[in-house]
């Protein structure tokens, strides 16, 4: 009944395939270092380089190194009348007899399970294949290495460690959010500046050039507004060619890194906010979304949200008593 823990332990802590950690003999453990240790095993898969190293953690029982050793103390005695290499080496209950080698160890494993009543995170009785201990191993590295693949693709090219152990279904949700976040970053670097009022004075004062300062001043005086936002580069826009005015629509400012947005510019945006929104009743649908959708989830999800209610609330009064002029391209 000591077989299964220890086997798991073993094969979760150094990687090692099932098969090879079953074949591994009483002198695997080689060329001790500071703490670490090898252990030489065989891979038969690997045809033509069968022999094998890998370094792993050696101490206390609780590193491979240690619980080798261990094995290996403790069926010192025993070999005298087993001659074997082979490090298992048992007293095997069901048949009351001395075993080297192993042989039925899933039969092992679901009678562990069932006398410690080893359950999974539904309750269920714990269903462990040993063959899998290998990919648990794997996903657990790949999450400590961060997915840096030549940390991660120990032993394997980084093709082979990819599809193999890192293209699996507990790793999804990390690459769905690693995505995510990228797309997040993105979108982030893509987008307009947005300064609430507390904001304005730390990004003037902010590390830079001595020039650049004296932009960001002009931008705060509104000496290089445009319709919805202030530009900071009207002649190098990232839609168009650089020294040519940029050729986007005044509502492109809303995807835009050049643009500044601050509090001074809140009633126009406002303004664009309530006409986008009468236009869905004379735009189908998709004309609609295709016009005016980005622009109306960024005023609506992005830039209203980053200014105190206070400061929306006296920009919408300021755009319901000024009649503000809408450039003739909102209509178009």
């Amino acid at each position: 009944m000591d077989i299964p823990p220890l086997l798991t332990f073993l094969s979760l802590e150094t990687g090692l395939e099932i098969e090879c950690c079953k074949a591994l003999t009483i002198d695997c453990l080689q060329n001790p270092g500071p703490g670490t240790i090898e252990i030489a095993y065989v891979k038969r898969r690997a045809r033509g380089a069968e022999h094998k190293r890998i370094r792993v953690r050696d101490g206390g029982i609780g590193t491979p190194g240690g619980l080798i050793r261990k094995l290996i103390e403790a069926t010192a005695f025993t070999r005298q009348f087993v001659p074997s290499e082979n490090l298992w080496l048992y007293y095997y209950t069901g048949r009351k007899q001395l075993r080297a080698g192993l042989e039925h160890q899933q039969e092992l494993v679901a009678r562990w399970i069932k006398g410690h009543d080893l359950v999974d995170d539904d309750g269920e009785p714990l269903r462990l294949v040993l063959s899998r201990l290998r990919k648990t191993h794997k996903a657990l590295w790949y999450l400590k290495t961060e997915g840096h693949m030549a940390r991660f693709a120990v032993g394997h090219t980084p093709e082979i460690a990819a599809r193999h152990y890192a293209d699996i279904p507990s790793l999804r949700p990390l690459h769905e959010a690693t995505i995510a976040d990228a797309f997040s970053e993105v979108v982030t670097a893509a987008a307009p500046i947005v300064l609430a009022p507390a904001d304005e004075e730390s990004w003037r004062q902010c590390d830079a050039a001595p020039e650049e300062h004296e932009e960001r001043d002009s931008i705060l005086r509104g000496e290089q507004d445009v319709w919805l936002a202030a530009c900071d580069g009207f002649d190098r826009s990232p839609f168009g060619t650089p020294g040519a005015p940029c050729p986007q629509p005044f509502w492109g400012c809303l995807e835009c890194r050049n643009a500044v947005i601050t509090a001074r510019k809140l009633p126009a945006i406002i303004a664009f906010l309530q006409f986008i929104e009468e236009q869905r009743a004379s735009l189908s649908a998709s004309d609609w979304a295709m016009k005016f959708g980005r622009a109306h989830a960024r005023i609506a999800g992005q830039v209203l949200p980053a200014f105190p209610e206070s400061v929306v609330a006296a920009a919408r009064r300021e755009a319901e008593v000024d009649d503000l002029y809408l450039p003739p391209e909102a209509r178009q």
